[in-house]
Formats: C-alpha cells, sequence, structure tokens
C-alpha cells in the first residue's frame, strides 16, 4: 500500500469527494483508509447506567484507498506515488513533482 499514516490525501470520488484530511489509521488487509474528517458517520447508542439518555456518536468510517490521492507536497495538488532508491533506501517520490515524500 502506497499510502501511510500520517500522509495529507485528498478524495478523489465518493459522496465526501474533494475533502481533504491526513489518514489517521490504515487497514492494508482491507485496502481501506481512515481520513480524519472524511466519511463520518453517525452511531446511536442506547441509554444505559453511565448515559442514561443515550447519546449518538460521529465516527469516521474506513474509506477504499482507490478513493483517495496523495497530496503533492510542492504542488497541493493529487499526485501518484513512485518509488525511487536515494543513497541505497528506497524513498516514496510524488509523480507529478518527483519530490520526496517524508
Amino acid at each position: 500500500m502506497r499510502i501511510k499514516k500520517g500522509d495529507k490525501v485528498v478524495v478523489i470520488t465518493g459522496s465526501d469527494k474533494g475533502k481533504e484530511g491526513t489518514v489517521s489509521k490504515v487497514l492494508p488487509k482491507e485496502n481501506k483508509v481512515v481520513v480524519a474528517g472524511v466519511n463520518v458517520k453517525k452511531k446511536h447508542q442506547k441509554p444505559n447506567q453511565a448515559q442514561p439518555e443515550g447519546k449518538i456518536l460521529e465516527k469516521e468510517a474506513p474509506i477504499h484507498v482507490s478513493n483517495v490521492a496523495l497530496v503533492d507536497p510542492k504542488t497541493n495538488k493529487p499526485t501518484r506515488v513512485g518509488y525511487k532508491v536515494e543513497n541505497g533506501k528506497k524513498v516514496r517520490v510524488a509523480k507529478k513533482s518527483s519530490t520526496v515524500i517524508a
């Protein structure tokens, strides 16, 4: 998977198209990522002794990795990710501007 935790991404398709956020969790077995502030779902929680009136929780749901694109650090536009070997180390590179992604 080319997207890692902490990367800044933009949603390129779906109901949240155009929204940007940072990746807070990566689920490689499912090919999904959780992006802060994107794909927020509401979950109704039943009343219990601690919360006698119940409540509605808002939680970010995972989104498929193909529906997000990494934001190029130089141009702030969506880009694909490539790899290059520099000083004997494999590093991720933005395809649009050829800048190394930290």
